[in-house]
């Protein structure tokens, strides 16, 4: 006899792999804990097999797991395409989107996507920019939710995520070496008073070999091995690297990723978009996602470009 998949019992599959969890998956996707349990145990009764890994502190997916997932994010796209198409009941709106430029890759380009397979009519306006101007012109009522990154927990946002902050040079570079240290930011760049404030204290003599607003221009410097600057562990391009100082150099803060805007969201797409992103950095810390980490946020998976 010929057996159907249903749609929402695969929603709620994919919902548990992308957030590692079913209290996560059922806070997402408004359901009960309880109901998200039964569809997943009523989907491997159908099929057979076990999908999820339960051994561990945190669900993880099996082999057959991992092979459904990929087939039920096709199902997931179609189902939702087709929808979008054959109704007039689609959202429309537009939200507007902060993100410092150092902490666009990789999450937000796969939140946007998956924003726009769910709310095809909703326009993002996503605009890159440093906190400090992002935290001003978020007070102006430019944007509805920003992105920061901040020492500190900020006051009236949420952390979502906490990265370490490192010191960074060209490969195989020697400038990090010298005294007084050479040191390149952009003007309005926030690691620069964290950077100074660290050198100051440990009694280490420096210098701004690079003071510009363009982040290339730095980026240009410090590859050349002409200063070094500071980045967040993990957002360094290709022709840079940590520089593995032994402890030549001030250890330097862990930066909070905090978000701004969710308490007041006026649309409930709003409220969507910040629930994808705080799932989009919340999986950077989490290990057992990381076999799905380019598809983790999309229906189709594909990594973008913001």
């Amino acid at each position: 006899m010929m057996r159907n998949l249903d749609i929402t019992t695969l929603r709620s599959f994919v919902a548990v792999a992308d957030t590692g969890g079913v209290t996560r998956a059922a806070s997402f996707l408004h359901l009960t804990q309880s109901a998200v349990s039964m569809q997943l145990k009523r989907l491997e009764e159908m099929l057979g097999v076990e999908l999820l890994d339960r051994s561990g502190r945190s669900i993880g997916l099996t082999s057959s797991g991992e092979q459904l997932l990929g087939f039920a994010r096709k199902m997931l796209s179609l189902n939702d395409e087709i929808i979008t198409r054959l109704t007039d009941q689609a959202f429309e709106g537009e939200v507007t989107l902060g993100v410092p430029h150092d902490v666009v890759h990789p999450v937000v380009p796969m939140v946007m996507q998956r924003f726009n397979v769910q709310f095809p009519r909703v326009k993002v306006n996503l605009c890159t920019s440093n906190t400090r101007d992002l935290k001003a012109d978020f007070e102006r009522g430019r944007f509805d939710l920003i992105v920061t990154t901040e020492s500190v927990s900020g006051t009236g946002g949420e952390t979502i995520h906490q990265m370490p902050l490192r010191w960074i040079g060209a490969l195989n570079g020697h400038t990090w070496r010298q005294r007084p240290l050479r040191i390149g930011f952009c003007r309005n760049c926030i690691f620069r008073g964290v950077a100074t404030a660290a050198l100051d204290e440990a009694g280490i003599a420096w210098e701004m070999a690079v003071d510009s607003e363009s982040d290339r221009t730095v980026e240009a410097t410090v590859s050349a091995d002409l200063a070094v600057g500071v980045l967040l562990e993990g957002t360094q391009p290709a022709h840079q690297q940590v520089i593995e100082h032994n402890g030549s150099l001030p250890q330097l803060p862990v930066q909070h990723i905090n978000l701004y805007g969710a308490d007041r969201a006026r649309a409930q797409y709003v409220d969507h978009l910040a629930e994808l992103i705080r799932q989009g950095f919340a999986g950077l810390s989490q290990p057992g996602l990381r076999a799905v980490g380019t598809e983790m946020l999309s229906a189709g998976g594909q990594r973008g470009v913001a």
